[in-house]
Order: structure tokens, then C-alpha cells, then sequence
């Protein structure tokens, strides 16, 4: 009987790139917080999660990228991926979106997000491992 890995970590893989690109996302913000005309950006984390994971419902294959001449295809790891600018509360003079309480309070709940994304999925290999060894 074949095993398949994806389904038994479920969303959790998916979850963590996601929270890594969007950690990514709002340290951009935040290094460029006195930058001029800089537009915050964000990624919509429970579209693009639900995206994934009707995708995985679907038996959707991702895109393989199998040589180095192919084109790589853009948001194929999770597509839905894409950076949207965030609407700022008090836009600057300069142009500049970035309002730096916001950024650290979203930085600091994607680090806790992410922690319990990496607790979930340490949970799933556990029960995985003691499943194989018959604990």
C-alpha cells in the first residue's frame, strides 16, 4: 500500500513557506520604513493557504522545475502567492505606506504563526514516527 507524505503532513509544509515568505515580506517593510514612495506590501496568508489547500484536495501536481533552461513558474510552490499593497491608515508625505507599529505587530504574530506551524508539524512527524516503530 503506497504512502503518501503530503497527505499525512497536510497543510503544514505549505503553511510554513508561507509564513517564511511573508516574514520576508514584512522585514522588506520595515527595513524600508524611511524609504520614499516605499508601498508596504503583505501577502493575504488565508487566500492563498485555502488556494493551496484546494489545490490539494483536487490532486492538482504542482509545476516541476526539471532543468536548469526552463523557465521557472512564477508562485508555482503556492499560487495565489502574490504581494498586495497594504492600504495605510496615515499614508506620509514622502509617498512612504510603511507605518512601523503595524509592521512590528504583524512581524511578531507571523514569528508566533510560524512557531505554531513548525509545533504542528513536529506533532504530525512525531505521530508518524511512532506509528512506523509501533510505539
Amino acid at each position: 500500500m503506497p504512502f503518501n507524505i503530503d497527505a499525512a503532513l497536510g497543510i503544514h509544509p505549505q503553511a510554513l513557506v508561507l509564513r517564511a515568505r511573508r516574514a520576508e515580506v514584512l522585514a522588506a517593510n520595515l527595513a524600508n520604513g524611511d524609504t520614499p514612495n516605499y508601498k508596504a506590501r503583505d501577502v493575504d496568508f488565508r487566500a492563498t493557504l485555502s488556494a493551496a489547500a484546494a489545490r490539494a484536495e483536487s490532486g492538482a501536481l504542482p509545476l516541476a522545475h526539471t532543468a536548469t533552461t526552463h523557465l521557472p513558474a512564477a508562485g508555482a510552490a503556492l499560487p495565489g502567492a502574490e504581494l498586495k499593497y497594504r492600504v495605510p491608515s496615515q499614508p506620509s508625505i514622502d509617498g512612504n505606506t510603511v507605518d512601523t507599529q503595524v509592521e512590528y505587530s504583524q512581524f511578531a504574530q507571523n514569528a508566533i504563526q510560524y512557531q505554531a506551524s513548525l509545533t504542528f508539524l513536529n506533532s504530525r512527524i512525531h505521530t508518524l514516527m511512532s506509528a512506523i516503530r509501533g510505539d
